[in-house]
């Protein structure tokens, strides 16, 4: 789910597989893809020459993928109705 200011993914991924090491090859590859597609963002130095923030959240899940996809969609919803508020402002 892409929001305004920031991203939820529901990943799975290999115990051996650093939760670290993955999210800096998906803001890496990400960011490069969006400058290629977008080359005024790699001009605007918007973000102190950084597209991501340093940090992420990173929690896991087992019975609870549900309700953390619930909220998700909730969160979306939410996104949806302060972006048509603002509009009519």
């Amino acid at each position: 789910s892409v929001q305004s200011d920031h991203v939820h993914l529901i990943v799975k991924v290999p115990p051996k597989l650093s939760v670290s090491k993955l999210m800096g090859a998906l803001k890496g590859k990400i960011a490069l893809k969006l400058f290629n597609k977008f080359p005024y963002l790699r001009k605007n130095k918007l973000w102190g020459n950084h597209f991501w923030q340093r940090g992420y959240f990173v929690d896991t899940v087992g019975i609870n993928e549900e309700i953390i996809r619930r909220y998700v969609r909730h969160q979306e919803k939410v996104e949806r109705q302060e972006q048509g508020e603002l509009a009519l402002h």
